[in-house]
């Protein structure tokens, strides 16, 4: 109804239309009051970019489907888990499954892969920080790599890919410093906690961070890494990011609504466009 009408309408009817608008408002309450009732809300904690843009990005058809997020952002490996664990989260998107199970096993813990489903995949790199290119690494040189388990394994894996060293024959995921069978260069390996790697790289000659991390720090994944995963690799595949739940949350009506949405085309549109590269969709 326009505004100049309603002022040119008789008191009586004035009223009259009053009294319906309470009455219709009243019942707009309570459907709305119904609506609040039907929409559930999801407790979830994600890692930094690119899990923040990811996850706002699917607010709106994961609402469509009547749940809400309530989100936490952590700037660790340890936090989300253990949140998850403690029953503050419902879920979290941040890890792979070999962190996953290693944290299981260190912390006596059920936690599981929600849907059994890996999302995306976020190649580790190697990049130039006082030596700007694998050609240019000189005797003594240091290198930054993430200090937990897997990813620490995996950069190793991956410094041997460029050639600077050798690792035992069957190193695996599971590779430690330990492993390190030939050193040709004596690199200084320096294990940093992994949000810690792209902050050091102006102090280190090479730095191999996790391409969340790197993100973070405004470094173009794509162009900058002087040596990458490929993602035709088995690292995409064995590394691909997922949401973690309780072992009886795994497969809920709320964990189902979320992976769906997740595992959408617009979502994987909105990944290849957003991030160039730098995420790849492994679904």
């Amino acid at each position: 109804m326009k505004k100049g009408f309603r002022k040119s309408v008789f008191l009586g009817v004035a009223a009259i239309v009053l009294l319906s608008l309470s009455a219709c408002g009243s019942g707009a309450d309570k459907e709305s009051e119904a609506d609040s009732q039907e929409t559930e809300t999801i407790n979830l904690g994600v890692g930094t970019s690119p899990h923040e843009e990811i996850i706002e990005h699917i607010e709106e058809p994961l609402a469509k489907k009547g749940y809400k997020l309530s989100i936490t952002t952590f700037n660790d490996y340890v936090l989300p888990n253990t949140a998850l664990k403690d029953g503050d989260l419902d879920a979290n998107l941040f890890q792979h499954e070999p962190y996953l199970e290693n944290y299981n096993k260190e912390h006596k813990s059920d936690l599981a892969v929600a849907e059994n489903q890996k999302l995306y995949f976020l190649p580790l790199g190697i990049y130039g920080g006082k030596t700007k290119s694998l050609e240019d690494v000189k005797d003594g040189a240091s290198v930054a790599i993430p200090d937990d388990a897997t990813n620490g394994a995996r950069a190793l894996l991956l410094l041997q890919e460029a050639d600077l060293i050798k690792l035992e024959d069957d190193a695996d995921i599971t590779a430690t410093v330990s492993d390190i069978k030939e050193n040709p260069q004596n690199l200084e390996i320096k294990e940093l906690e992994a949000s810690q790697v792209a902050r050091s790289r102006g102090d280190v000659d090479l730095a191999v961070i996790n391409a969340n991390y790197a993100l973070d720090a405004g470094i173009n994944v794509k162009k900058e890494a002087l040596l990458a995963e490929d993602k035709d690799s088995d690292a995409a595949q064995t590394y691909g990011n997922l949401v973690a739940v309780k072992k009886d949350d795994q497969n809920s009506k709320a964990i189902k609504a979320l992976i769906e949405v997740l595992t959408s085309e617009d979502t994987r549109k909105f990944i290849d466009d957003e991030f160039q590269g730098a995420v790849i969709p492994v679904f």
